[in-house]
């Protein structure tokens, strides 16, 4: 007679709720610790995204969500029938390109640069130079900007006259504004960013340094052989965000330099929300704008992490 086994699964005993409790009482200050952040995502970053349903409405404040009438895509039909979108999208994507190949390998070069220095007092005052900017809002950089290269008694223009040129007027003329927007980027952002970099130079082990030397690599040989790939995954993580980014230039820096000489060269996604939106009271066509910079900039950073994957790198998720 063949007989049935019956196997039953284990199953991994649950936690008991006075366990759960005891853990989390242990634990009560480090959760405290987190919950600003958490509560900050949650009412900055969660709730307004509820707001996204006025991108497909015909949006009255007076009637509020639910009693404006739904239009569907037509917001979105206008954006890219818009005479101005292309110029606005192709300026925006200049920008950022020169952001990824002028500025990204800035913090890099210089967190190398640091790791070479040994004379401590030199490394400590160069890092407080250059991370001083990165305090200082866009105004201020903008300002100090502006006095240097003014044509009116500006240092710049000064210093051309001195040795036999030309004033150039950098502030209005639509060719130096690229130029200007990403030197002043580098000035004020690339000392911060050397911080993540130095951070992953230092968890580097010792004794590669040490094996390389006794092998007779020099310094240039240690920094592409054992510096660069210890810090191949945090560069790859780093670019990865900075793709979803593409569209997120950021609007007050070029609001800033924004003037009705350099316009063409000048307006991007985001001061054109600002103009459609807070000036001219189109909340629905600015909120459609939003939601399409955001969709890109989502869809990017999956397409760039699924591309590091392939590639060997971990990713962010």
């Amino acid at each position: 007679m063949q007989q049935t086994v019956v196997r039953h699964r284990v199953r991994a005993p649950k936690p008991r709720t006075s366990e759960l409790k005891k853990r989390l009482w242990r634990n009560r200050w480090l959760y405290a610790m987190v919950l600003p952040g958490i509560l900050f995502f949650v009412i900055f970053k969660y709730v307004p995204m509820f707001g996204l349903a006025i991108a497909f409405q015909d949006y009255k404040p007076f009637k509020g969500v639910g009693g404006s009438e739904w239009v569907g895509f037509d917001h979105f039909e206008r954006l890219f029938t818009e005479p101005d979108f292309l110029m606005i999208l192709v300026n925006t994507l200049l920008l950022f390109g020169m952001n990824l190949l002028f500025f990204f390998p800035v913090p890099i070069i210089l967190a190398l640069m640091l790791n070479e220095v040994r004379l401590s007092f030199f490394k400590r005052t160069f890092q407080t130079l250059v991370y001083l900017p990165h305090f200082m809002s866009w105004v201020i950089i903008v300002s100090i900007s502006f006095v240097m290269l003014t044509s009116d008694g500006g240092i710049v223009n000064e210093l051309l006259v001195y040795f036999g040129f030309e004033k150039i007027n950098f502030l209005l003329s639509p060719e130096w504004f690229r130029p200007m927007y990403i030197l002043q980027v580098i000035w004020r952002e690339a000392g911060w960013g050397t911080i993540i970099y130095l951070a992953a130079i230092a968890s580097v082990d010792p004794q590669l340094y040490e094996a390389a030397r006794m092998d007779g690599a020099g310094r240039l040989r240690q920094v592409w052989h054992i510096t660069l790939p210890a810090i191949r995954s945090v560069i790859v993580i780093l670019l990865i965000l900075k793709i979803g980014d593409v569209l997120e230039l950021g609007f007050e820096h070029v609001y800033l330099l924004l003037n009705s000489m350099n316009r063409e060269v000048a307006e991007i996604i985001d001061t054109y929300v600002y103009t459609a939106g807070l000036r001219q009271g189109q909340f629905s066509y600015s909120t459609a704008i939003g939601f399409f910079k955001s969709f890109i900039g989502l869809l990017l950073v999956m397409l760039a992490n699924k591309l590091a994957k392939k590639m060997g790198e971990e990713g962010v998720y």
